[in-house]
């Protein structure tokens, strides 16, 4: 058993179960939070033979956890987004952007990650990366934020008023484009910023015991 990942549950888990102690409401936490308890059990399956590096471990743990306070109090009144309304002074509460960047950024370095250790399409063959790596990386978290847009939209359709909550938009006729493009301002910063300090992590796996 991957001692990181049973670190990873116990610090989430106090995180988590204060969630789900009164949220605003709990078909919103579940919508919100549903991700975490995919992509977990996937973490757990797959950590005998692809074992994920520790920055990316750290990074979904972040992931997690901003989505767990989206799904709290849904992304429109969380706090932190109301405090930046008033440093900022903005008019709507943009904790949903930080939410939509995080879904840039963390699967840039998961994309990177799966690309870097199991396809061609991530190395050039000498063990350096591919010219194509950055961009391939950016158009995949673009197809996932995409994706998540198309979720959200059939999900709106099939619970009616129930789902306002889930979309967030607070008015704002362009805040699907909107939240794809800080998903694209996430993936570009991880490419720009992450590669030595992943690829560090990601050498210290072939050591572990």
């Amino acid at each position: 058993m991957d001692r990181r990942l049973i670190w990873f549950c116990v610090l989430l888990a106090p995180v988590l179960g204060w969630s789900a102690m009164a949220p605003h409401d709990y078909f919103t936490w579940f919508l919100e939070i549903v991700p975490v308890f995919i992509g977990l059990p996937i973490a757990f399956a797959v950590q005998k033979r692809f074992p994920l590096s520790t920055l990316l471990l750290v990074l979904l743990w972040w992931h997690s956890v901003v989505l767990i306070f989206g799904g709290h109090y849904t992304y429109a009144r969380v706090p932190l987004g109301d405090w930046w309304m008033h440093w900022f002074g903005w008019t709507r509460n943009n904790y949903d952007k930080l939410g939509h960047f995080a879904q840039g950024f963390v699967p840039a370095i998961l994309t990177r990650e799966i690309l870097l250790r199991t396809s061609p399409l991530g190395n050039r063959g000498d063990g350096r990366p591919s010219k194509w790596l950055g961009f391939l990386i950016v158009c995949v978290c673009l197809a996932f934020s995409a994706f998540y847009e198309l979720v959200e939209w059939r999900v709106a359709v099939s619970s009616g008023a129930a789902a306002d909550d889930f979309l967030g938009t607070q008015g704002d006729p362009w805040d699907t484009q909107s939240d794809m493009a800080s998903a694209l301002v996430g993936a570009i910063v991880a490419v720009v910023l992450l590669p030595k300090w992943h690829n560090r992590s990601m050498a210290r796996l072939a050591v572990r015991p």
